[in-house]
């Protein structure tokens, strides 16, 4: 992962962890059901964005590493790597 990426990242999931300090106080002090929900779908929705960020990351160094690369195997190997990863999480799309 190229240094820019990984700080944001790591930012980004610094801010999540917050959310969900934040939920589990909601529940401690029993909130409203309806606003724990939100904040839970909030962090949900921050959690997608990483995936998305992850994934691009890969494909703009891990991916295209192995398409340059020359080997078909190499090539391949990360094709089939990535459409277990589509597999796995669904509608998770690059950018």
């Amino acid at each position: 992962m190229k240094p820019q990426s990984k700080k944001n990242v790591h930012t980004r999931l610094r801010r999540i962890a917050g959310q969900v300090d934040g939920i589990q106080r909601m529940v401690e002090e029993d909130r409203y059901c309806v606003d724990v929900l939100l904040q839970v779908a909030a962090v949900k929705a921050a959690l997608e964005r990483v995936g998305k960020l992850v994934l691009a990351s890969h494909v703009d160094t891990c991916v295209q590493t192995a398409m340059e690369s020359g080997s078909p195997r190499e090539a391949q190997k990360k094709v089939e790597e990535l459409m277990e990863v589509f597999d796995r999480f669904g509608g998770l799309q690059a950018r």
